[in-house]
């Protein structure tokens, strides 16, 4: 399946997209359902799988979407926790003239920089002046995870989306690490939709790519992870509890504009869009808005 959120005005819900390109909402599909993703996280495998049965059926019976596209959110609106991993591309590790490292830099991005495909990415310009993007594929964990081994750790997918980690660059090595720099408010567009583990079972050849205005920035595949998608949850899982709903963004590719030259950053106007193969495009616009203006 492929999950996404969406805003009725009021209250963030859940919606499922069908193959004609149009959304269900859970509402729609039969009663007793989950109505938001906290309440699918909530309800598990049970939930998940009463879901996936009412889609079936809907599909069967070429039920038309109901939900306007427009209003959609990020897949999870409010994840526990972002867990990113930096240096886990090769050449990306290379075009910052850093080793390889021994095992994952984790770092995390505060929920409150998460918005959906097609929200503006804003910032203050007397911040920052060098915004970057870079997309990632990103887990979804939908069940808990503790110390689990490498084995188990599909187990605990519910399932993957594109993650942009737009980043400040020069408050990323001014500060000499990376949370301010990767967490101010929108700086983690997410989405445009879940899609579920059993639709994507192996995230580990998939194309990852990014645009700026159109122009292609990055290109590569998660073929060329250094750390793979089972080994960092279980790495992770070591060290705290991953909950239902947490993400885990797997690093970006070489490519990005603060390397280049001449050096690329995001100015006002300009629109970031990356793509995860088998999962879709995530584009936002950009947006400089000095601090305190009424936007």
């Amino acid at each position: 399946m492929r999950l996404v959120s969406y805003s009725d005005g009021t209250l963030d819900r859940l919606g499922v997209e069908h193959a004609a390109g149009g959304i269900w909402s859970s509402r729609s599909l039969g009663p007793g359902l989950p109505e938001s993703m906290a309440a699918l996280l909530a309800g598990g495998e049970e939930a998940l799988a009463a879901l996936r049965a009412a889609a079936v059926r809907a599909a069967a019976a070429l039920l038309p979407g109901d939900v306007d596209p427009v209003t959609r959110l990020a897949p999870v609106p409010r994840p526990g926790k972002v867990v990113a991993i930096g240096l886990n591309y090769r050449d990306h590790a290379a075009e910052l003239g850093l080793e390889i490292p021994a095992v994952p830099l984790m770092f995390a991005k505060f929920p409150t920089s998460v918005v959906g495909d097609g929200a503006p990415v804003r910032w203050d310009p007397a911040l920052t002046e060098a915004v970057d993007l870079e997309v990632e594929l990103a887990i979804v964990i939908g069940r808990t995870a503790r110390g689990v081994s490498r084995e188990q750790a599909f187990e605990h997918v519910l399932g993957y989306t594109c993650l942009n980690d737009v980043t400040a660059r020069d408050l990323q090595f001014s500060d000499g690490q990376y949370v301010r720099s990767k967490s101010l408010d929108t700086f983690c567009p997410v989405g445009p939709a879940i899609v579920t583990a059993d639709e994507l079972p192996d995230p580990g050849d998939l194309a990852v790519r990014s645009w700026r205005n159109g122009e292609m920035m990055q290109d590569s595949r998660t073929s060329h992870l250094i750390f793979d998608v089972p080994f960092l949850i279980s790495f992770c899982s070591q060290a705290f509890t991953l909950e239902p709903g947490d993400i885990i963004a797997t690093g970006t590719p070489g490519g990005i504009g603060y390397f280049r030259e001449p050096r690329i950053s995001m100015r006002d106007g300009d629109v970031m869009s990356i793509e995860v193969e088998g999962i879709g495009r995530l584009t936002n616009p950009c947006r400089e808005v000095p601090a305190g203006a009424n936007v």
